[in-house]
């Protein structure tokens, strides 16, 4: 038998998947996150290796070489990241034949099975990236978090912080962030944040972990959680717009994926309403494959193995991931 991997990477987690030349899904596996900006090389080598051992263990499948493998990885966006990427497949000798790019592009090819369209990613970071009709790509957003991951969990949690030392200055509205914020920091007392921010320290997971707080307190009507979740909507938009006018994009579909997206409520809905009255051309549609599947179909796409048939199987196995 002829066997496939890929692997979707980003700043929380590691997903590996194995699917066979007919798209049948034998496995998957979970590891550390491997987004190398954050982590570094070392790390996210181990914890790639990692997700892939746990894949081939529930496939049932001896550590050999696939026959093709694709990685996206979150903030491998230049030739140097792709060749560092291209660095750690060869040293696990995943495959005879990879392919790497950045996590948007296995997103955008799971999300709509391969055809031209927008991807929104909403997790940890945040990132636009779609492909026109003549194949041509643009992404928006992306800058990590120093200077973009707009709307993400980390700028939630960030944020979330802003509002809090901003209500207990009085430079601010009264917010039940600061109190729920510290308490969820182990703050005992808001002069002890300083420490906790400076000296203990926050990576950049752990203050995307805050984000459920700033979303809890929002959907409890708090005013200034409220005004981040929106602002955060707005400038997602803003990404997904931006793309659109650089591909002329007059109709298209966007696939929006991403833990955060997908695990609260209240930002599909607030988001999908700002998408849609803002950029009225796109129509939001469910993913029809995970980015890890849409990594495997890359991986089967460059080997010449990929049909419309073996699309279909994907989709129908989906679930065992």
């Amino acid at each position: 038998m002829t066997y496939f991997l890929g692997v979707d990477g980003g700043g929380t987690k590691t997903l590996a998947a194995i699917c066979d030349a007919d798209g049948h899904v034998l496995g998957s596996g979970l590891g550390g996150p491997s987004n190398i900006d954050d982590v570094g090389l070392e790390v996210a080598t181990a914890n790639i290796a990692q997700a892939v051992r746990a894949a081939r263990a529930v496939a049932g499948l001896e550590p050999q070489p696939f026959a093709g493998a694709f990685l996206g990885l979150a903030g491998v966006v230049s030739e140097r990241d792709r060749a560092l990427v291209h660095g750690i497949a060869q040293r696990l000798e995943l495959a005879k034949l990879t392919g790497v790019n950045h996590d948007c592009h296995i997103a955008l090819a799971g999300g709509l099975s391969g055809r031209s369209g927008a991807v929104l990613i909403v997790g940890t970071g945040s990132s636009c990236y779609g492909v026109g009709g003549s194949g041509q790509s643009w992404r928006s957003g992306g800058w990590g978090s120093l200077i973009s991951d707009e709307g993400s969990g980390y700028f939630l949690g960030r944020d979330g912080l802003i509002a809090a030392v901003r209500s207990l200055d009085g430079r601010g509205p009264t917010s039940s962030l600061a109190r729920a914020l510290l308490k969820r920091l182990g703050v005992m007392h808001p002069d002890d944040l300083l420490h906790r921010l400076y000296v203990t320290g926050l990576t950049r997971t752990e203050i995307a972990a805050l984000a459920p707080i700033t979303l809890g307190c929002a959907a409890d009507g708090d005013e200034a959680a409220l005004e981040i979740v929106e602002r955060g909507c707005d400038l997602l938009a803003e990404c997904v717009a931006a793309v659109a006018k650089h591909l002329r994009l007059e109709r298209f579909e966007l696939v929006v994926v991403g833990g955060l997206y997908s695990e609260s409520l209240l930002v599909q809905n607030m988001l999908q309403g700002t998408l849609l009255q803002s950029i009225p051309q796109c129509r939001i549609v469910s993913p029809e494959l995970p980015p890890v599947l849409g990594a495997c179909l890359l991986a089967l796409e460059q080997s010449g193995a990929a049909s419309s048939a073996v699309i279909e199987r994907l989709k129908l196995e989906r679930a065992r991931i």
